[in-house]
């Protein structure tokens, strides 16, 4: 008899998963604050069993909306970069796996903070490469990230396969 793990998201069809927001991020209409967050949610399909898809959403004091920085590599498939910056809903279900908060930064000092990651994004050396294992990923970039910006002090978890590919 085969292992069976039943909580994976290797049964769903990815086209219809959910990407709705998880409620999570405060409400940029009502939350005048800086917020930066970094999330995590379990990777697709199999991927999931053990490691994690990570990205950042940041939202400078008075914006209405959050700016999410993503890495994924389904996109470098029609030759676009694998890196995108864009405003977007911040705490998206990664195809029906609910993200939680890796890293939580809000408040006075933080505007400086979201410039310094916005500054790391663009400057980010593997925009068109993507690869699973060992990277670069997007745990790759969130890594990348917390190495050009230290005051961050995030760590990111042994399931964010990838992070290591920098060392």
């Amino acid at each position: 008899m085969g292992l069976v793990l039943s909580s994976c998201s290797s049964g769903k069809d990815w086209r219809t998963a959910s990407r709705e927001s998880a409620g999570i991020a405060p409400v940029p209409s009502v939350t005048n604050e800086a917020v930066l967050h970094v999330y995590g949610a379990n990777a697709w399909g199999w991927r999931g069993w053990f490691a994690i898809h990570t990205w950042i959403a940041a939202k400078r004091t008075g914006e209405d909306s959050y700016t999410v920085y993503d890495v994924v590599g389904w996109r470098g498939h029609k030759g676009r970069p694998v890196l995108k910056i864009t405003r977007d809903i911040p705490d998206r279900y990664w195809y029906g796996e609910k993200p939680r908060i890796l890293k939580e930064l809000r408040g006075k000092g933080i505007d400086e903070l979201i410039d310094a990651v916005d500054k790391a994004a663009h400057a980010y050396p593997w925009k068109t490469v993507y690869k699973a294992f060992p990277g670069p990923n997007s745990n790759t970039f969130t890594a990348w990230i917390a190495k050009q910006v230290p005051e961050l002090e995030l760590d990111l978890p042994f399931s964010a396969i990838g992070s290591g590919y920098l060392k």
